[in-house]
């Protein structure tokens, strides 16, 4: 018992250090004034038009990243889920390739792309197609956030088709079940906890993110993780940021909650 408390000593160092102590430190200055007295009016900030608008168009570019992530990666998982070991294996490594490099070196190379006379367009031009101008709009960020969250929808996914048990589907069709019911009744209520990771590790990066909207949106698109960003480091103002921090918190544990519950709900009913 000691042995293993000492093997978990660093692992506690670690939690206290850089996960309760920030923790505590973005409560105390987000329910303190400048002069140290409580306050809730950093928190309260959330409710001016600039601060909803931003707070309002993340969840909607990350809901919109999520769904789009889930319809790319749920296909793609069962086809790889169905390939060999050795095709899969490949495929997953291309997917996870790109995670390798530096996360704002990949989102400056979407930038290079997506500019006006970026990389896409010069090809268009070359086949005598219309330009797109998509740099700097909400739907470059989206693009950006589907390309770097992508990986993480498709590989809890396809952790649990690769682990599905293929004798209740072989059952499911020699009892008469088309393709369409196998799917329905089989294959994807056991999928749910793998669409339910996919979906929390997705949304919530996507909700908070402010490299990507920053970049892709060259400043013209404001995300509720710009104004935090702006408002440390350019207003230097640690009470409000850490006040605005809060409230985003609260969404971030809430969408995790919602998740979680369904999880728990769509498991009991399928067993």
């Amino acid at each position: 018992m000691k042995r293993r408390r000492l093997l978990a000593g660093p692992y506690l160092f670690w939690s206290v250090s850089f996960i309760i102590i920030p923790l505590f430190l973005i409560v105390w200055y987000g329910l303190t004034s400048a002069d140290g007295g409580f306050t809730l009016q950093n928190i309260a900030k959330i409710t001016t038009p600039e601060n909803l608008k931003a707070l309002g168009l993340s969840l909607l570019l990350a809901f919109l990243c999520t769904v789009i992530c889930l319809l790319l990666a749920y296909p793609l998982a069962m086809i790889l889920s169905q390939s060999s070991l050795s095709q899969s294996s490949f495929i997953v490594l291309i997917f996870i390739l790109p995670m390798w490099m530096n996360f704002l070196l990949r989102t400056l190379a979407w930038q290079t792309l997506l500019e006006k006379n970026g990389v896409i367009n010069q090809v268009l031009a070359l086949l005598h197609l219309p330009a797109i101008d998509i740099i700097n709009t909400p739907y470059a960020i989206v693009l950006g956030m589907v390309y770097d969250f992508l990986p993480f929808m498709v590989l809890p996914i396809y952790n649990v088709l690769v682990k599905l048990d293929q004798d209740m589907v072989n059952a499911a069709r020699d009892l008469g079940a088309n393709s369409v019911q196998t799917f329905l009744k089989i294959i994807l209520p056991q999928s749910v906890p793998g669409i339910i990771s996919g979906i929390t590790m997705v949304f919530v990066p996507a909700m908070t993110t402010f490299v990507i909207s920053d970049l892709l949106g060259g400043g013209k698109v404001l995300l509720i993780g710009n104004v935090i960003e702006q408002t440390f480091k350019q207003g230097n103002n640690w009470n409000l940021g850490s006040g605005l921090s809060l409230v985003l918190m609260v969404f971030v544990i809430a969408s995790m909650g919602i998740v979680n519950k369904y999880d728990k709900d769509e498991t009991g009913g399928a067993f």
